[in-house]
């Protein structure tokens, strides 16, 4: 038998330390994140991520990520300046290779996948 992991309540775990978003452009941004599970190979990370109102840039170029909105309000904007407004129970694909930025409009948490290259 496989052995599964099961997370619950993923708008109650509890997250690092915020600290300021690296990539912010605007807002006084402040982040953080907490680890669930990560492949053995470190490929692949699955985890919980939190932001406060204000605007960065993104970057996929070497990553694709999945990311489960579990409350706040987000605008993603691509490259080509396509935009998109995402909030609570809404699923977003960002595929290796993705350029933009995200306005958060409401503070924002999120379940990810990440896998990487």
């Amino acid at each position: 038998m496989i052995d599964l992991e099961t997370f619950k309540s993923l708008a109650a775990v509890e997250l690092e330390n915020f600290k300021p978003k690296p990539t912010s452009l605007e807002g006084d941004q402040q982040e953080a994140a907490t680890t669930l599970w990560q492949s053995p190979d470190g490929r692949l990370e699955v985890g919980v991520w939190e932001c406060t109102p204000g605007r960065f840039t993104a970057d996929r170029s070497t990553s694709t990520e999945i990311c489960h909105f579990i409350s706040g309000v987000v605008e993603m904007t691509d490259a080509e300046g396509q935009k998109r407004k995402l909030g609570a129970g809404d699923l977003l694909v960002l595929p290796r290779g993705w350029k933009g930025e995200w306005c958060i409009i409401e503070r924002t948490r999120k379940l990810y996948l990440i896998q990487s290259d």
